[in-house]
């Protein structure tokens, strides 16, 4: 088994860039300037939105120079935007999922930007995560109870497996008798894909180990309505696919529907495309 692809989405919910290495940190992946979900978007109260309620978010295309960020849209409906995200600015207090914390707010610039890009009627802002008020991963599932995490929905990477997406593709073909429902992995929006002849062997596992990096598996990743949103255009599938034929082999009582595994740093490290992949552990 190896890494066949590796994804940092700087800005929750919005398009994810995909990169030959990454930097393995407590928090998630980085670029070495910019980690995963470190930057979310928040409405007027400050709670977090994504491409649940705003599919049209997938359209957002992040673009990473540097220090600076650049945000397009798919279709260039408006202008880009530069900006340099600060840690300086205003401090708010926002809200994901159950945490509430402070974050620092990026000016009313890209908070009119990204109104007009996403046609919302009512105001919204971008907040970036600052050290000084760190999220916490649910002890639930941390080895230490001290493991922290970004904006992410609850844990510091995710990944998928190549064999687990043609299966649910196999079965798309099957209930479809074409290919027009086939889903590409970005509907899964990963942090690591690795490439493996097992579908679903990443639910067994316990430890995984990639150069020197090890991690601990938290729990499956349960999956929303996001799996049906075309990353391109930002277009929901009228038949709820792929969500609804994985819901018919992949649903689990009070775990919902799985797919992918949420994982947890235990060592810092570098991993890269066409890396190995070893699992020292699995679950008995």
């Amino acid at each position: 088994m190896h890494v066949t692809e590796l994804w940092l989405y700087p800005i929750k919910s919005c398009r994810g860039i995909a990169l030959n290495q990454a930097q393995v940190l407590p928090n998630g992946l980085s670029n070495g300037v910019w980690c995963d979900r470190e930057m979310m978007i928040v409405d007027g109260k400050g709670k977090f939105i994504t491409q649940r309620q705003y599919p049209q978010m997938a359209q957002i295309i992040v673009q990473l120079n540097g220090e600076e960020i650049t945000l397009s849209l798919e279709n260039d409906e408006i202008e880009t935007i530069t900006f340099k995200p600060t840690l300086n600015g205003q401090k708010s207090t926002v809200e994901v999922w159950r945490d509430r914390l402070s974050a620092i707010d990026q000016g009313d610039k890209i908070a009119t930007w990204l109104q007009t890009a996403l046609s919302l009627k009512n105001p919204v802002r971008l907040v970036r995560q600052t050290p000084q008020h760190p999220r916490f991963v649910n002890p639930r599932y941390a080895p230490t109870g001290q493991e922290t995490v970004s904006f992410a929905d609850g844990y510091p990477l995710l990944l998928t497996n190549t064999a687990s997406l043609d299966d649910l593709n196999r079965r798309l073909e099957k209930n479809y008798q074409n290919s027009s429902q086939n889903v590409p992995m970005s509907r899964f929006r990963p942090n690591i894909t690795i490439q493996s002849d097992t579908p679903f062997a990443e639910s067994t596992w316990k430890t995984l180990e990639i150069n020197a990096t090890q991690l601990t598996v938290a729990k499956s990743c349960s999956r929303c309505i996001v799996t049906t949103t075309d990353q391109i255009t930002g277009q929901q599938n009228s038949q709820q696919e792929p969500l609804k034929t994985l819901s018919t082999f992949r649903q689990f009582p009070q775990q919902g529907i799985l797919f992918g595994e949420n994982l947890i740093p235990l060592n810092n490290g570098l991993i890269q495309v066409g890396d190995r992949v070893s699992i020292p552990q699995t679950l008995q």
